[in-house]
């Protein structure tokens, strides 16, 4: 569908004078600067600021509940519901909101693979959301867009803000998905991320019932053409990790496992800035330039020059770029079947090794549990401190399913291919967040190499004692010492103190799932 067709005021958002349809790069970066939303970085860069909100708000996400959805969302605290009658409500206000104001509208697709495209049309009130998603989803080519028609349109209205008593929002931010009306409505919340997830959840819906499998993971291809799969939430490395001279990428977020392979669901990257530097990351570095958006990043007022340590507005401070920014991309982003999966976490507590490979069980569990840290900034209502967060599959903000639809279909695909499964820790090492220390990148970087090209499975291996891990006992370019996360603290007593808290976290998270007993003891178990 080109227009919604769900009110008789819903045209005047598609067409007329003041809609300002699938323009150019310049055309949007010109006009959000003459309309005060951005102002321009010395690297070309479009920057822009996101105000209250500088992340996702999850807790003011809803699905709309009707015979479509009743029986097929997995409804709980994520997927939380909401009536037909008060969306159509605050549908009506925010078109009648839209209709006074410029518009800048996109038709875009999400999935790489034509055979699972969707085709998606965004009606933006801010020109910069306009060249965010514009960056972020497929581009169509320019014979593709006059046979464009959306299957799902997402309306932003970051200036209009609900009334709880009135609309039953939780505040005056919303994100509303309606998949029968086939509408995402999102106002109060200038965060452009939100325009991006919401897809991710669409796709999360639709491609199960066809044999794909969607995923919160990056992917890349090696240089003998194998495929490997990044997982984890944000903060964990998936963007950083993936960005490899020596592969070409495939994409950095969001992808499908078909039965053809992997594909990627964007066009685009959405990194995080934090401490981003040439030296450590040169291809995200240079990927910022003409036609990238920066959001929440601070400026020098006099050069213009960014300063990615300066964390006055977030910590979540972010950079939207095409993928075909990253010089060694794939076109078009697909790739085979995976050879190698790893599941990136940010462990707090500082008891996971730096790697560990993991048995079919263990990787089942470790898919399951989804274990990682919430880092400050990634959501609203975060304080400074780190929370320890089990997201099953890596990605339950975003799965509409139940979270066995997803594990099942990986563990299937994972025995089908017989991919090597590895748990990678980028977070804390030698004590807990506080104490301890980041892991290194460049340590980081050195044992994923090692393990995707054979060097690591000629080290000898251990099992570690807090969580039954296969551990490398060395790795090029990696001291030895940090590879058991036990003998990198100075005090042993107090690790081993730190890995029973973090099993009995482990335990009792998992008691939730009905999983066979096989992969219910690849879990750690404390000591008595």
């Amino acid at each position: 569908m080109g227009a919604i067709s769900v009110s008789s005021g819903t045209r005047s958002l598609t067409e007329g004078p003041h809609v300002h349809r699938n323009l150019s790069t310049p055309q949007l970066v010109e006009t959000a600067i003459a309309r005060g939303e951005a102002s321009l970085a010395s690297n070309g860069a479009l920057v822009a600021l996101t105000g209250a909100r500088t992340g996702r708000s999850p807790r003011d996400k809803f699905i709309i509940e009707d015979d479509t959805t009743r029986d097929t969302i997995h409804w709980g605290k994520v997927n939380q519901p909401f009536p037909p009658e008060k969306f159509q409500a605050i549908l009506d206000r925010v078109i009648r909101h839209m209709s006074e104001r410029d518009l800048y509208v996109m038709d875009l697709f999400a999935g790489a693979d034509p055979a699972y495209q969707l085709p998606v049309t965004f009606i933006c009130e801010y020109a910069w959301h306009a060249l965010f998603v514009k960056q972020l989803l497929v581009r169509p080519e320019f014979a593709q867009l006059a046979a464009h028609a959306a299957e799902f349109t997402v309306i932003a209205a970051p200036e209009f803000e609900a009334v709880p008593e009135r609309d039953g929002t939780r505040s005056g931010t919303f994100i509303l998905g309606d998949f029968t009306r086939k509408i995402i409505l999102i106002g109060g919340t200038k965060y452009a991320g939100e325009m991006k997830k919401c897809i991710f959840g669409v796709m999360n819906y639709l491609l199960p019932p066809r044999d794909v499998l969607p995923m919160h993971c990056s992917a890349n291809i090696g240089p003998s053409g194998e495929t490997t799969l990044f997982f984890g939430l944000s903060g964990t490395g998936k963007t950083t990790l993936s960005a490899d001279p020596n592969r070409r990428l495939i994409g950095d977020d969001e992808h499908g496992w078909s039965p053809n392979g992997v594909f990627n669901f964007e066009g685009g990257c959405y990194a995080k800035c934090i401490d981003l530097s040439e030296e450590k990351e040169p291809q995200i570095y240079h990927a910022i330039r003409f036609g990238s958006v920066l959001e929440n990043v601070v400026i020098d007022e006099r050069t213009g020059i960014p300063d990615y340590s300066d964390v006055r507005h977030t910590e979540n401070t972010r950079a939207a770029y095409p993928i075909e920014f990253i010089a060694n991309a794939v076109h078009p982003s697909v790739g085979g079947h995976p050879t190698n999966v790893l599941l990136l976490t940010a462990d707090a507590f500082g008891v996971l090794p730096p790697i560990a490979h993991l048995t079919p069980d263990q990787a089942m569990y470790h898919f399951l549990s989804g274990y990682t840290a919430k880092l400050a900034g990634t959501e609203a209502g975060l304080g400074s401190e780190p929370v320890p967060e089990f997201s099953t599959c890596f990605a339950s903000p975003f799965l509409p399913r139940a979270p066995k639809v997803y594990a099942q279909m990986l563990g299937q695909r994972l025995q089908q291919h017989n991919a090597q499964c590895w748990l990678v820790n980028t977070g804390w090492t030698g004590g807990a967040f506080g104490t301890g220390c980041r892991m290194s990148l460049p340590h980081t970087r050195a044992l994923v190499n090692a393990a995707l090209d054979g060097r690591l499975a000629q080290s000898e291996y251990v099992t570690e004692s807090a969580f039954g891990l296969s551990i490398p006992t060395s790795c090029p370019d990696v001291p030895s010492e940090i590879l058991n996360p036990r003998n990198a603290w100075a005090d042993k007593a107090a690790y081993d103190r730190q890995a029973q808290i973090l099993a009995g976290k482990f335990e009792e998270n998992f008691r939730r799932f009905d999983a066979p007993e096989n992969i219910r003891k690849a879990g750690p178990h404390r000591k008595s």
